[in-house]
């Protein structure tokens, strides 16, 4: 992994700006964690900046990147709210994937439309980078680009890259860029498991960061700044207040609006960085079930899987035998037997360790495994690493073992990102 350290002065300089005391970053505080303070006390990016008036957007043509999730403590959305506000001036809206407004479903967006509650223009990013995107924001009249959405945690998860490629543009259409942060719904204790290579980047993974990256999108939008792109641009973080690194979301308060269609809860997000990786085989990921993530499982798996994962006494986890019908997706109507991940320690709980060890009994319970014919396994993991090991019989130590080294590099970079305690 080659992650070179230029900008990196400059990129903390544009990421934490001389604002009002408001919009101040909150690396300093100190005050107790969760135990200690009201649930109340976290403020989103969102609410410190419109509790200051939004003077970091004055005399601005506004566009928002967003989605359901981009909601005030009171679940309104923030573009409504900004739209009926005379003191910003909120001209676009921008889709990723599954849209503005949350109606498509995986690997779908909603095009270019107007938006009938506030008739404004909502413009669509999915799967748009470059000079592409960059026309689309020029061809908006904004001249700066705001994002507000809620992550999960996980390098695969495509809105950190919709975050990535929409920064690129803005740089390349001279635009100024704004990040609104939002709590990690899984902490932001550490990261785990591998790193992307580069030789397999896609809209999955465009640069080398860890499969869990236990960070939020404002830090993510640092580090890609200092890191990753060809020159940075102006970037300016309303980062939250409240928030500390240990807290899960449970702890903020806020209300969950899934991310997208198959992200129902915050208990999901716990699990989807390790189970996620089983869209790269042929069994169930659980998508038409009522736990996505969850419940994993193929036509002819019996008890014996969950007995054999069971067995490995992973940390924080137990798995049992399960049956369910997907309405959609892999065997979409057919009752197929698997696990059901029932997480009872998070604190100790490893979601990329527990997704490797499900592949490895998996493959040895169940003699009809397979992986998907594209190896899409090594686009989610972003290297062959996983998928050759596994098959050459390696056990889970061995696999996660493997890629220690890349992390640790990767943490060292990361560390210098962090702008909560």
């Amino acid at each position: 992994m080659h992650l070179s350290r230029r900008s990196l002065i400059a990129s903390a300089t544009l990421a934490v700006p001389a604002v009002p005391a408001v919009l101040a970053s909150p690396a300093g505080d100190r005050s107790g964690g969760s135990a200690e303070r009201p649930r109340e006390s976290l403020r989103t990016g969102f609410e410190r900046l419109s509790a200051d008036g939004y003077t970091l957007l004055s005399g601005q043509k506004v566009g928002v990147v967003t989605n359901p999730t981009g909601i005030t403590r009171d679940a309104r959305h923030i573009v409504d709210v900004m739209h009926a506000d005379s003191r910003v001036h909120l001209t676009a809206v921008f889709g990723p994937e599954h849209g503005f407004r949350g109606t498509a479903q995986a690997g779908g967006s909603e095009g270019r439309y107007d938006d009938p509650a506030t008739g404004l223009p909502v413009y669509d990013t999915y799967l748009k980078s470059g000079r592409e995107l960059a026309d689309i924001f020029t061809a908006s009249g904004v001249d700066t680009v705001v994002f507000d959405i809620q992550d999960v945690g996980a390098r695969f998860y495509t809105y950190i890259w919709t975050l990535y490629d929409c920064m690129e543009a803005a740089r390349l259409a001279g635009r100024k860029f704004v990040v609104l942060d939002r709590p990690n719904p899984v902490t932001g204790r550490s990261a785990e498991g591998p790193v992307l290579h580069k030789e397999f980047a896609t809209f999955v993974g465009r640069q080398p960061i860890a499969q869990a990256h236990g960070m939020t999108v404002a830090e993510l939008a640092r580090l890609f700044n200092g890191e990753f792109l060809d020159a940075p641009v102006p970037l300016e973080t309303v980062l939250m207040t409240g928030w500390k690194r240990d807290r899960f979301y449970d702890d903020s308060g806020l209300p969950w609006v899934p991310p997208s269609p198959n992200m129902p809860t915050p208990d999901t997000a716990l699990v989807y960085s390790g189970t996620c990786m089983f869209e790269g085989t042929n069994l169930s990921e659980g998508r038409g079930s009522t736990h996505p993530f969850e419940l994993l499982g193929a036509d002819g798996i019996d008890g014996r899987w969950a007995a054999a994962a069971n067995e490995l006494a992973l940390p924080g986890v137990r798995f049992r035998e399960a049956y369910f019908a997907p309405t959609f997706s892999k065997f979409q109507g057919k009752t197929v037997g698997g696990v059901q991940v029932h997480v009872l320690d998070r604190a100790a709980f490893d979601p990329v360790r527990t997704g490797i060890a499900l592949l490895v009994t998996a493959k040895k319970a169940w003699d009809g495994f397979a992986w998907r014919s594209d190896d899409w396994i090594d686009k989610l993991t972003g290297s062959a690493q996983v998928r050759t090991m596994i098959d050459a019989g390696a056990g889970t130590d061995e696999v996660t073992g493997a890629w220690q080294g890349e992390l640790a590099a990767f943490q060292r970079v990361r560390k210098e990102y962090l702008l909560y305690k």
